[in-house]
């Protein structure tokens, strides 16, 4: 984060929350405070070693981080949103065609069970396919590697397609809250078709929502095609979650906290996320270039981030499943790999695929 946001966003307001929440407790620096807080968001390192590290309580590193938390929550909550009407939509559409040439593109859907350790008095709520406890961190993001929703707290138990069955995101779906762009004619094809929401196989598939085919195929079937486009351009929300890991590395064990607290350390590192990949004086140190997968001519240039990923316990993937799908949103998924293979076809996507 560049000097200028830091002071942004913990100068003025951040002293002023500080003085009013620990006036009448012994003299915390807000400086302290803070330095603790980000601390433990970048290195993940237990309350025993702040404790030691910065002289202050477990208890009083707990409450301050947990306050913390929520401060930034409140600050940056406008950070991430909905597009709230058919032009933004549109917006994130045209960014995904230019970028990752999958048209009618809504954004890229994922979700990662963030592993922590057994709560408290929960039985196996918490209790996840991998045998270990996590919450669920659901999150939708644009073709700038930003969150345009999430969320967070689902407990692992929960099927991961329910976890998005579960979601605020499907209920506005299904009650046509989203305002979504009418049907497109894609060109030469001469198809309406739907504007969709890209994920894997944990997802179902359905009018508004795109996943590859199950199974195997040959070299150059539309199937196989249609399977590379879409993983080619929903490798965003994969890419996101790895700088999120790689930056904040309170991800990379498990956390032991309880899960409402582990839900607003979560919610607090995506904002943080989009804050800095928003800002023109910090995105360049945050995920400088180079940090993200890249492409030249079809062949994929790993990001830096890849180099970053050994001890990952903490981020596990949604479980994929087979699920049944309806015989019009196959005609959909039809429709978009028979373009694919035809007027929207690649130079050099036979290569790959």
């Amino acid at each position: 984060m560049s000097a200028t946001d830091f002071e942004s966003l913990f100068g003025k307001n951040w002293k002023t929350y500080c003085k009013e929440k620990y006036q009448h407790e012994r003299d915390y620096s807000d400086s302290e405070v803070l330095a603790f807080t980000l601390r433990f968001f970048a290195t993940g390192d237990s309350y025993a070693s702040l404790s030691y590290l910065f002289k202050f309580s477990k208890q009083t590193i707990s409450k301050c981080i947990d306050d913390v938390c929520k401060a930034i929550i409140q600050e940056l909550k406008e950070e991430i949103k909905l597009p709230e009407n058919e032009d933004e939509w549109l917006c994130i559409a045209q960014q995904f065609e230019n970028q990752w040439n999958f048209p009618n593109c809504l954004g890229a859907i994922d979700g990662k069970h963030v592993v922590i350790q057994c709560p408290n008095n929960t039985s196996t709520e918490f209790f996840n396919y991998k045998g270990t406890f996590s919450v669920v961190l659901l999150a939708l993001v644009d073709a700038r590697y930003c969150f345009t929703f999430v969320d967070i707290g689902c407990q692992g138990r929960i099927s991961d397609g329910g976890v998005f069955n579960n979601s605020v995101l499907l209920t506005k779906l299904k009650m046509e809250q989203l305002k979504l762009p009418h049907n497109r004619k894609l060109q030469p094809l001469g198809k309406n078709l739907p504007y969709v929401f890209l994920g894997d196989s944990a997802f179902a598939l359905s009018r508004h929502m795109m996943k590859p085919y199950p199974g195997n195929f040959e070299k150059g079937s539309t199937e196989r095609i249609f399977n590379y486009r879409l993983s080619r351009a929903s490798r965003v929300v994969e890419n996101v979650f790895g700088i999120m890991a790689s930056v904040f590395r309170v991800f990379r064990k498990p956390m032991a906290l309880q899960p409402d607290k582990v839900s607003d350390v979560t919610l607090a590192c995506v904002l943080l996320h989009n804050f800095m990949r928003k800002s023109a004086s910090s995105t360049s140190s945050y995920s400088p270039p180079g940090t993200f997968d890249t492409e030249a001519d079809g062949e994929v240039v790993p990001g830096s981030w890849r180099n970053d990923q050994s001890g990952m316990t903490s981020f596990m993937p949604l479980k994929k499943a087979p699920r049944k799908s309806g015989q019009g949103t196959k005609a959909t998924r039809n429709c978009f790999a028979e373009y694919f293979s035809t007027s929207g076809k690649l130079s050099w996507q036979d290569k790959y695929c």
